[in-house]
């Protein structure tokens, strides 16, 4: 079904069933496909209905709507509901009616909306989003495409590298991998050198797990563009556990992207530990 799928679009299925397992529902619903989709595009609304974030409001109207229960492991697996398999057969129309081979996170938000009974079309329709302007947003964008300025080489690497920090915390092996090149070279904090996606599922207990600890957080240092076009990422960890054993301080994890094809994907992650001062 998802074939089609951009990278990112795929990623807001993966969010959606993170969000379903949190608020302890059997069920992916069409509003946690619109968390999904904002969660990963927050800046999606904005390019239909102005600049203002209305993302934290969304959520929060959600949470009042919904029962909220036990949250659910993500390893457990999340069906969609019939009302969410039919908004993404509607996203594939959308783009079917633009004329386009892929199915973007637009296309899914125009989906939602045509579920008019749901509660995610209501939310969005009372803050002024409707299908109609939306296809006449994206006809519009899709006929001027041949003029626009090409877009700055590094959005679209540290985009994949904010869905790839934030879905660290979901620890789901299936979410992470298409974030990594086939021959990715992952270097943990002792030193040790896992290469390959074979080997890094086999050690993803131990290489993931201690980002998916509750108090284990991160700040983005900085990222760089190199002369051969890769992007390098600095990002500051702190309260993770290796081993059974936390680092003296905190530990410094370096990331390289490159594009393979469309895609940017991690060629090399690398953890080094960082003494107190």
């Amino acid at each position: 079904m998802f074939d089609r799928y951009t990278e990112k679009a795929r990623r807001v299925i993966f969010f959606a069933r993170y969000e379903a397992s949190q608020y302890g529902s059997p069920y992916i619903e069409t509003e946690h496909l619109l968390l999904g989709l904002l969660r990963e595009d927050p800046a999606l609304l904005s390019r239909f209905q102005g600049p203002t974030s209305v993302a934290p409001d969304i959520r929060t109207e959600i949470e009042s709507q919904i029962t909220q229960r036990e949250r659910i492991s993500t390893s457990v697996e999340v069906p969609l509901t019939n009302e969410s398999k039919k908004a993404l057969t509607l996203a594939a129309e959308e783009s079917d009616r633009l004329g386009l081979r892929h199915v973007g996170t637009e296309h899914v938000l125009v989906g939602i909306l045509r579920m008019e009974g749901s509660l995610a079309a209501r939310l969005l329709q009372e803050r002024g989003l409707r299908p109609a302007a939306i296809r006449e947003h994206l006809a519009r964008a899709l006929g001027s495409v041949s003029i626009k300025p090409p877009a700055e080489p590094t959005r679209g690497a540290i985009a994949t590298l904010d869905s790839f920090l934030a879905g660290l915390q979901m620890y789901n092996w299936e979410y992470l991998a298409p974030f990594f090149a086939q021959n990715t070279q992952i270097v943990d904090s002792t030193g040790k050198r896992w290469i390959g996606h074979k080997e890094i599922e086999k050690r993803f207990e131990m290489l993931f797990a201690p980002y998916a600890k509750r108090n284990a957080s991160f700040v983005l240092e900085g990222t760089y563009l190199s002369p051969s076009e890769s992007v390098m990422a600095s990002i500051l960890w702190e309260n993770v556990t290796f081993g059974g054993k936390t680092t003296r301080s905190m530990h410094r994890m370096t990331v390289i992207l490159a594009q393979e094809g469309k895609d940017w994907v991690i060629f090399l992650l690398q953890s080094t530990p960082v003494v107190a001062n």
